[in-house]
């Protein structure tokens, strides 16, 4: 609906905090409905303003972070004039991104950051949903990861190059990523400035942005629940976990017996037999329809790029393409970059340590988010503050665990969830769409409205 993705212009003066909201790949402004009407109902007009940005909507996602940040940044400046034309003067600021929402909401804030905003303008809320802060390169190892890893950047342009953390950016060297948690940079700079820094990550079932990269961590608990134990925050039981004790390895159970497991796995199998009788006609089908349309989508990507860099697309580039870094200094690329597609043959790092690869003093522990930083070389997982203790470091890059230690050490307030009634959490986390099943993620946003957002 029209509401959904503009302001209409009757707003009080009062409501000085203007709150940004930024979907994801493939996304709309209708997939953050719930959020905006939630966020609308709570705190009204006469005190927030809220915007859904529409520029980077459905395939113009394929564009990439930049370009994407470089639009919602000229969408908020539009809108704060517009308003200031209606006697509206905002004063606070606050950004939510939804997916890859979430990268662009944090190139944005590094280009408002730049251009001088927080010297009038006081950052508030800076929240994420399910994005992807590591990228979505498989943190697994052999031929078949590798080829994973090139084919899902070629089919989503430059947007799918930034997420597999195949990019060069700007001739840089390194990944979009990598920079965007450069210390040094005007990302990590600006991402400093707001008073509340959250993240709500799915620990199962979301096929687009696994736990470790939305929670920005070098481990991920959660693979196997049967071995596990959660705790749950109180008051949003059962889809909030506690963010300071999450999960704890499982208590000693009865075994189930040989007969009652062979049972369950047969029923399971004939359960999913039409399922995969169905995949294997649909799956050449659609891939090979898949892969046409990336082929048009990619094309039709870079004339779009073509034309925004030569500023024919509404928005001079020459605005934001200021430089990256703070300081003269930038940091330089690691002298040896972890492989996780070489010889290895195991998905997580050793827990003592001794692995062959030279990454091993790269390994990070696990934090909380809440301030925290963990600068300990030797991979450990014993640390009394660590909220995720004793399961292995997956076998990220040497930038990926680069990136966990310059965000942990700005400082994330991080809350896993799971959602329970459907396979697709990535949608159900912001009730993407009224779809039954989606339900639980208002226990999200309503723990995100009672506990986090401040106005």
């Amino acid at each position: 609906m029209e509401e959904a993705e503009r302001i209409d212009g009757t707003v009080s003066s009062k409501a000085d905090h203007l709150c940004v909201l930024v979907h994801g790949l493939w996304g709309n402004p209708q997939h953050l409905e719930y959020l905006r009407s939630t966020l609308e109902k709570r705190h009204g007009q006469d005190k927030l303003r809220i915007v859904v940005a529409t520029r980077n909507s459905n395939m113009y996602t394929y564009d990439g972070i930049e370009v994407g940040g470089e639009r919602v940044a000229r969408e908020i400046e539009e809108e704060v004039e517009r308003l200031k034309q209606e006697g509206v003067h905002i004063k606070k600021l606050s950004m939510v991104g939804y997916s890859l929402g979430g990268l662009i909401a944090r190139y944005t804030i590094g280009l408002l950051y730049s251009r001088g905003w927080f010297e009038r303008i006081d950052p508030v809320n800076f929240t994420t949903f399910a994005s992807p802060h590591l990228g979505v390169k498989a943190p697994l190892k052999g031929y078949h990861t590798t080829a994973w890893n090139y084919v899902g950047s070629m089919t989503l342009s430059i947007s799918g190059e930034q997420l597999f953390l195949t990019d060069s950016f700007r001739q840089e060297g390194r990944p979009l990523l990598s920079i965007l948690a450069d210390p040094n940079s005007i990302f990590i700079k600006a991402l400093t400035r707001f008073k509340r820094r959250t993240l709500y990550a799915n620990i199962v079932n979301d096929r687009s942005a696994p736990f470790y990269t939305t929670y920005i961590s070098a481990c991920d608990p959660f693979v196997d629940m049967e071995a596990i134990d959660v705790n749950y925050l109180s008051g949003y039981t059962p889809v909030v976990l506690d963010p300071d004790h999450p999960v704890q390895k499982a208590r000693p159970r009865e075994p189930i017996s040989f007969l009652s497991r062979l049972a369950s796995r047969t029923s399971s199998l004939m359960t999913q037999l039409p399922l995969y009788a169905l995949l294997a006609v649909m799956v050449p089908i659609g891939g090979t329809v898949f892969l046409i349309n990336s082929g048009i989508q990619n094309f039709r990507s870079s004339r779009r790029i073509k034309l925004h860099e030569e500023g024919r697309a509404g928005i001079s580039f020459h605005d934001y393409r200021i430089p990256l870094m703070i300081e003269n200094v930038k940091m330089a690329v690691e002298d040896a970059i972890e492989d996780v597609n070489g010889s290895q043959r195991m998905d997580y790092l050793l827990k003592d340590g001794n692995s062959t690869s030279e990454s091993k003093s790269k390994s990070l522990k696990m934090s909380n988010g809440h301030g925290n930083s963990h600068r300990e070389e030797k991979l450990t997982t014993n640390s009394k503050t660590d909220p995720i203790n004793g399961f292995p470091n997956l076998a990220l890059s040497a930038e990926q665990f680069e990136m966990i230690k310059a965000l942990d050490n700005v400082g994330f307030r991080k809350y896993p969830v799971w959602i329970h009634n459907i396979n697709h959490s990535h949608a159900a986390i912001v009730v993407r769409s009224p779809k039954k099943g989606y339900e639980e993620g208002k226990h999200v946003a309503k723990h995100w409205l009672d506990m986090e957002f401040e106005l």
